[in-house]
């Protein structure tokens, strides 16, 4: 007869129902309990489009209503996990504990503050990571006037395009880089949609660093201060710098950390029984790669053994006023070993950086098509002979051979 195992998962996102789905799959005996911060499920991809009015909180659900019943799972919401007992397999909850055979850390992140004067202590600051920030902003924005938005990576563009549509709203966009989404997109691609955003009137303050945030006699915030004097009037401020790991629970355990939760091609931690998957990880990794780690995870967990063959996170796709944009690998090489060629016509713009052969980088804007085997070629290091040649012509057609049986197979 098969033991009966506690299966307990960590976070309710990407990673964590994706694990809680295939260990149910797996093991129809065993107890699989998921304990979570959030009491709903969500994207956090989508939460812009809840401020925008465009969706719900439930229109952004990525399972059914009744996936918790269906999979039999028990579901513990609304809870902040204090700590873990790795040695007697516990987790602790305020004054309760839950016990584990198998655990999965799926806690993801949360937005990270920087340290700028005020910041903390200042009313209608927000940043854009929960369902609560996007309920919180919605308020505000009832009675707003002036908009500030700091940083200008996929969640401050996520928050400025979440903002844009709403009437009479005098909205300002303040980074430290040369140009917007720096970090997913080249110069030429960034000013498409800096040009864009010029048209529906934003204030766009790029190579600005901040030195406070001001306030008025009540705590509201009422600008940001830049180095240069100037100051961005705004009564409502969203943050938007980055995100750290959900781990602080791990604190006093052997589970080792280096900018997040380290793993193995297993998922697993440096704790036996332990395993990690999704942001808390630090990597910032990308929706399709924090659900594979977590059906990863959830396969060893349930002793059928997985290996993670894939941690390719350099993809980023976007679709901002419009204008869908694929970046993959290396967009903006930082020496000259790599060479770069662009086309820009009708159908848009591409952009590929390679060397020896070897495709490391790539952009398409506007026309997003033949991107998945461009995706497979720069994951896999695939050499191509005259690369220069045809790069701009490469096609599924090109990775297509003829089995012995006559039936036409794809491969890279």
């Amino acid at each position: 007869m098969l033991s009966k195992k506690e299966y307990i998962i960590l976070g309710a996102s990407a990673a964590g129902i994706n694990a809680a789905k295939t260990l149910r799959e797996l093991d129809s005996y065993s107890n699989i309990t998921i304990i979570s911060k959030d009491d709903k499920v969500y994207s956090r991809c989508m939460l812009h489009h809840v401020i925008s009015g465009h969706r719900s909180i439930e229109d952004i659900s990525f399972i059914e209503e009744s996936f918790m019943r269906d999979n039999n799972i028990k579901w513990i919401k609304g809870k902040i996990v204090k700590n873990i007992d790795i040695y007697n397999k516990k987790v602790i909850i305020n004054d309760d504990s839950v016990p584990y055979d198998k655990l999965l850390i799926a806690t993801g992140a949360s937005s990270f503050i920087p340290l700028i004067k005020n910041i903390k202590e200042g009313r209608n600051i927000y940043s854009l990571r929960n369902i609560d920030d996007v309920y919180n902003i919605k308020d505000k924005l009832i009675n707003s006037k002036k908009v500030a938005i700091i940083g200008a990576g996929l969640i401050g563009i996520d928050a400025l395009t979440g903002i844009i549509e709403y009437k009479d709203l005098d909205i300002s966009l303040i980074y430290p880089s040369e140009f917007i989404l720096d970090r997913q997109l080249d110069k030429y691609s960034s000013k498409v949609y800096e040009e864009e955003f010029i048209k529906k009137g934003i204030n766009l303050h790029s190579n600005s660093t901040i030195s406070e945030i001001t306030l008025d006699n009540n705590n509201n915030v009422s600008g940001v201060r830049l180095n240069d004097g100037s100051v961005v009037d705004c009564d409502l401020l969203i943050v938007a710098t980055g995100v750290v790991p959900n781990s602080d629970f791990i604190s006093g355990t052997d589970i080792e950390y280096d900018r997040g939760i380290v793993i193995n091609n297993k998922c697993e931690t440096s704790v036996k029984d332990i395993y990690a998957a999704g942001d808390v990880i630090g990597k910032n990794a990308i929706w399709p790669l924090a659900v594979k780690q977590g059906i990863v995870a959830a396969n060893n967990m349930a002793g059928k053994e997985k290996l993670l063959d894939d941690n390719f996170t350099f993809k980023n796709s976007m679709n901002f006023m419009g204008i869908p944009t694929i970046s993959l690998g290396i967009v903006n090489p930082q020496d000259d070993s790599y060479n770069t060629t662009t086309r820009n016509d009708d159908d848009g713009y591409r952009k590929f950086v390679y060397k020896d052969n070897i495709i490391y980088g790539f952009i398409a804007q506007g026309d997003i098509s033949y991107t998945g085997v461009i995706t497979q070629l720069i994951k896999n290091k695939i050499e191509i002979d005259n690369l220069e040649d045809i790069i701009f012509d490469i096609g599924y057609s090109d990775f297509f051979s003829m089995k012995e049986n006559g039936e036409f197979e794809y491969s890279i």
